[in-house]
């Protein structure tokens, strides 16, 4: 089979999340020639369990099953998690990254500007949410809408699909510019592992990817990891650049669940809205809550693993609340596996975030109160910013950088797609803008066009 790959390229990113396709979105659009690897499949999001469960179930690919029995998922297909998150935004913290020399404010300017992001309209919050809104502010709890990257217009009532991967356009998701990468001229390349960085009197110019059953060596001036938060740091160790387990952080979330009586609202069962519509921060305990109503599947899962049979057939009439904190650094990410147990403080700030759960699902009248098994979603923190790569994210090899939840250089807690959004588009930017022969190809393209 003939090689799908040219001689060479100005950049290759590696990966396709918010962070990868956003700095390959800007560096095409600015005329650069781009190569996007990514490791999972490019087919069309069906909106189906079986196919988020082969993005995102798989153990060892997109599921990783802690020692402690909690779960910790990454979405690994074109679009990175992106494709089967909660479509939840939260602006990126200028304190913390102004500490580290860096203003995201301009680029999220401009990214709000043209993404579908915001609010959703009355009619898209669900009767659970409302409920749940409801009773947290009857008790004097800042709980709001939450800005959701979705489009209102495209978007379904009675809908559940959002964690399954929207079907129907309606959900913002890397993808958009991944396409908008490719149109710029852009290459992806999906179903292709990258096996390591190709360093060369000390400095990235390549890779070398197995695809199609073979091993291909593709060379460029500039290489950047985007494989996400425990990809780009077992990338970097195989090549020789990095420890072979470094500690991270992950969001633990619990979702604390009850039940109440007859139907809720006007929509025939649950599970059937817009998830994480409302909710509200508590920044210096460093946990937050929303609204979390999840599919049949997940939600019997959750029930199972914490022994509550009885509640199996509870579904239709279930609200939930999420609990998720800003957990600290520990465990490991190493070459084969992943592992992490909560601290103390951990702890300590999900029995805290439990107890406030439990009030607000009191105050909505219902019972039968449980919670989950904590499991987690945003792997991050393995690369960070002042320690693994620089405020302009490059490593300490010249010409090559890392763009994705690996850089976050703190405890999180939020919800990362629009910070990645951010910093892809700033690396983009200095990338194109910069000198060296990167630099000087896209100003030869932009004189060509």
């Amino acid at each position: 089979m003939p090689s799908p790959f040219s001689p060479s390229y100005d950049v290759i990113v590696t990966g396709s999340g918010p962070g990868g396709a956003s700095v390959a979105r800007t560096l095409a659009a600015a005329g650069a020639r781009v190569l996007v690897l990514e490791r999972g499949s490019a087919a069309p999001v069906s909106g189906t369990l079986g196919q988020m469960a082969s993005m995102a179930a798989v153990p060892g690919r997109g599921a990783f099953l802690h020692r402690d029995a909690s779960l910790l998922v990454r979405g690994l297909t074109a679009g990175g998690s992106s494709t089967i998150n909660f479509a939840t935004a939260a602006s990126p913290p200028a304190a913390v990254f102004a500490a580290l020399g860096i203003d995201l404010a301009d680029d999220e300017r401009a990214l709000r500007a043209e993404l579908p992001l915001g609010p959703l309209p009355d009619d898209l919050v669900g009767p659970m949410a409302r409920r749940l809104m409801e009773a947290a502010q009857s008790l004097g709890l800042g709980w709001h809408k939450l800005d959701k990257m979705i489009r209102p217009a495209q978007c379904r009532t009675g809908c559940w699909r959002c964690v399954y991967g929207c079907p129907f356009g309606a959900k913002w998701t890397a993808r958009d510019f991944l396409d908008e990468a490719c149109r710029h001229g852009a290459q992806l390349v999906a179903d292709a592992r990258v096996e390591r960085v190709l360093v060369e009197g000390g400095r990235a110019v390549g890779v070398a990817v197995l695809h199609g059953g073979s091993l291909h060596t593709v060379r460029a001036g500039t290489v950047v990891l985007a494989a996400g938060g425990i990809g780009s740091p077992r990338l970097l160790h195989r090549s020789g650049l990095a420890l072979a387990a470094v500690p991270f952080f992950s969001d633990p979330v619990i979702a604390v669940m009850g039940s109440v009586d007859g139907r809720v609202g006007n929509i025939q069962g649950g599970g059937a809205e817009v998830p994480m519509a409302a909710g509200m921060a508590l920044p210096e305990e460093g946990i937050s809550f929303a609204d979390l109503t999840l599919p049949r599947p997940m939600y019997q899962a959750f029930a199972a693993q914490v022994g509550r049979f009885d509640r199996l057939a509870a579904h239709a009439r279930t609200l939930s609340v999420m609990v998720k904190i800003g957990d600290e650094k520990g465990g490991g990410v190493g070459p084969r596996w992943v592992d992490k147990k909560l601290s103390r403080t951990d702890r300590m700030r999900l029995k805290q975030g439990v107890n406030v759960a439990r009030g607000i699902l009191q105050e909505a009248g219902a019972a039968h109160i449980f919670g989950s098994w904590h499991f987690a979603a945003h792997p991050g923190g393995t690369a960070p910013i002042g320690t693994s790569v620089d405020a302009n994210l490059q490593t300490t090899t010249p010409g090559l950088y890392v763009c994705d939840a690996a850089v976050l250089p703190a405890p999180w807690g939020l919800p990362p797609t629009l910070t990645l959004l951010c910093l892809g588009r700033r690396l983009g930017r200095h990338l194109a803008t910069g000198g060296g022969a990167l630099g000087a190809a896209v100003t030869s393209a932009a004189g060509a066009a």
